[in-house]
């Protein structure tokens, strides 16, 4: 081995912790995120066609299974559904018509909308950061099989 093929055995090894520690960790957090944002989506979209049903069968009383936890339902009548409770976030309700839910549904999910786009994003831009390691990672390997004088002159 020559004396410079240490330094960039370090270099590529750097290389591949940051790409492993950093970038990977960094991407699969932002992609968790986005799977987060879409599945609230999933389940306002639910709710905008349950009110929808209830709209289209005109009626007043409503009968429904609700999840109570780790998948243990219960079946509920509700005497008046004219008006619902949704969840706006940090915990808190807000009792709204039918018209008004909707409403709030629909900026609510043009608003997450928007937040997954930004988290694509985000997302492409890491993948672009981990290629173009990986690419700086080929050429230190590149050097590796040049000759002790070429590998200074590039270096």
């Amino acid at each position: 081995m020559t004396s410079g093929t240490p330094d960039i055995d370090e270099k590529v090894l750097q290389y591949e912790t940051f790409i492993s520690e950093v970038l990977r960790q960094d991407l699969q957090k932002v992609l968790e995120q986005r799977d987060a944002v879409y599945e609230k989506i999933a389940q306002y979209l639910q709710l905008k066609n349950t009110i929808q049903s209830i709209q289209e069968t005109d009626s007043k009383e409503l009968k429904t299974d609700v999840d109570l936890g780790c998948h243990f339902y219960v079946q509920a009548h509700v005497p008046d559904a004219s008006k619902i409770y949704v969840a706006v976030g940090y915990g808190f309700f807000v009792e709204f018509t039918h018209a008004e839910a909707l409403k709030f549904i629909e900026k609510k999910t043009n608003q997450l909308t928007e937040y997954t786009e930004v988290l694509t994003k985000d997302a492409a831009k890491i993948k672009a950061n981990i290629r173009m390691v990986l690419e700086g990672l080929r050429e230190l390997q590149g050097l590796k099989d040049l000759p002790e004088t070429r590998r200074r002159e590039v270096l």
